[in-house]
């Protein structure tokens, strides 16, 4: 049986988001090691073909002006229609690190996933205000639940 791909698309601009990035990583890798493989890698390397071979995805964003970053707006742009028709119901969650409330956010992301048909699997998780060590912990948890629930076929 081949293993199942968890795909993190993730726009890291600060050494915060990448400690982020790294406890989602971490998380994923360390409960679906041997049946789950992971990539992470960032909103302008991610193409299509990357998306359309996964079997689920995590997305990651900085609150820019109350929206997404550009980097995570570009990665949509580009895949959307590549992608609208081969991937629908693909699984998907949201980390977003915001200095306000992530609420823009979350609905340009959400308004853009219903149109592929994506399926949330959990609410966002939201790194709201200054910087917590709570984050990480928090992020450990949602890579290691996405890589849990795509390794037991939970979705």
């Amino acid at each position: 049986m081949s293993k199942k791909l968890l795909l993190i698309v993730a726009h890291t601009p600060s050494e915060n988001t990448r400690i982020l990035l790294k406890a989602i990583t971490d998380g994923a890798r360390s409960t679906g090691r041997d049946f789950v493989d992971i990539q992470a890698q960032g909103p302008f390397e991610t193409m299509p073909d990357h998306v359309n071979r996964a079997d689920a995805i995590i997305l990651g964003t900085t609150e820019n002006l109350g929206y997404m970053s550009g980097a995570l707006k570009d990665f949509f742009d580009r895949i959307y229609y590549p992608c609208l028709e081969e991937k629908q119901g693909l699984p998907y969650c949201l980390f977003v690190r915001a200095g306000q409330d992530g609420t823009g956010t979350c609905r340009a992301v959400e308004t853009i996933t219903t149109g592929l048909r994506w399926r949330a699997v959990q609410a966002p998780l939201v790194c709201r205000g200054p910087w917590q060590p709570e984050f990480k912990e928090q992020c450990e948890e949602l890579g290691s639940a996405m890589a849990a629930g795509l390794d037991l076929g939970v979705f």
